[in-house]
């Protein structure tokens, strides 16, 4: 057999039917970390490209998909690659769907019946890097229903794992997120105030002109009455840490004078997920109450005020 051909046990199920239709390589990584170390991982999905060639496919008839690169495959909602698949699939346009492995279309039951159902009604197959599957076919089905269950399965593994370790670090008072302005990261990890001297007056004006005029709605109409702006650092990927100044917006103002950085505590779990909310359109995060903090250290980081002036 020539190293080009597909293997046998597969290329039965490729029928002329599909070879009419388009041909989609579907990529997704979970995380921007992903998008950005694990190079590999998406090389060899896009090489899925070459094997549709092989079975037949005119590189023109091979549509790539590659919309929800750091997205969850945890949800259908938020996914347009997905949904755009999808919609592929019911309009009749696509013959086979491939894919590194089932867990890169879904981590959840609900996704992953969703898609077999819609190939199973429209007659499309599906292919990953060991055969094609056709989900008509009751064993093949059987087949991809099993390993969407297996990649629902395995995030239920893996979430907690990766939860109780960030965890344990925040319980030592060792794990940062987002830095409140005005403060950097330091290269072990931790968090201390900025050495941009001018972005540290900025922020000790806001917190005198509260006190001075006595709230944040006059101490911000203040600072944007004088043009005096807070030095931010961009969390964007293509400028991620440069230094940007900008007047502060009145949420910005409360977001510091409420946040316990600012009086030396290290706090973790000030958010919460809430699951019943996000069932119910609403935000899915919500404040958390003292008592539900995962971590309180008094004294822990570099203080701008004392505790005893915190709101």
């Amino acid at each position: 057999m020539n190293r080009t051909d597909p293997p046998i046990l597969s290329a039965h199920k490729i029928r002329p039917r599909h070879l009419d239709r388009l041909a989609v390589v579907y990529i997704r990584q979970s995380t921007p970390q992903q998008v950005l170390s694990n190079r590999e991982s998406a090389d060899l999905q896009y090489q899925l490209r070459r094997r549709a060639v092989e079975f037949g496919w005119a590189e023109s008839r091979v549509l790539i998909i590659d919309d929800d690169q750091a997205t969850s495959g945890q949800w259908i909602e938020g996914r347009p690659g997905f949904q755009r698949l999808l919609a592929e699939v019911a309009l009749g346009h696509v013959g086979v769907v491939f894919g590194r492995e089932m867990s890169r279309l879904a981590r959840s039951c609900k996704g992953s019946h969703k898609f077999i159902e819609l190939c199973a009604i429209f007659n499309a197959v599906f292919a990953d890097a060991d055969g094609v599957y056709d989900p008509a076919d009751p064993n093949d089905r059987m087949l991809l229903g099993f390993c969407g269950l297996m990649s629902g399965a395995e995030l239920h593994v893996l979430r907690p794992r990766l939860i109780h370790g960030k965890l344990n670090k925040a319980r030592g008072g060792e794990a940062f997120s987002l830095v409140p302005i005005g403060d950097v990261r330091t290269p072990d990890g931790g968090v201390a105030i900025g050495p941009d001297e001018q972005v540290r007056a900025a922020v000790r004006m806001v917190f005198e002109k509260v006190a001075e005029l006595g709230s944040a709605r006059r101490a911000h109409a203040f600072l944007v009455a004088h043009d005096i702006r807070l030095g931010v650092r961009s969390t964007r990927r293509s400028d991620k840490g440069v230094l940007c100044w900008r007047l502060p917006r009145l949420s910005t103002i409360y977001d510091m004078l409420r946040h316990p950085f600012y009086a030396g505590a290290y706090v973790y779990g000030r958010c919460v997920v809430d699951r019943r909310g996000r069932v119910a359109g609403k935000p899915g995060r919500r404040s958390a109450r003292p008592d539900e903090w995962v971590c309180f250290q008094r004294d822990r980081v570099p203080a701008y005020i004392s505790w005893m002036l915190q709101p």
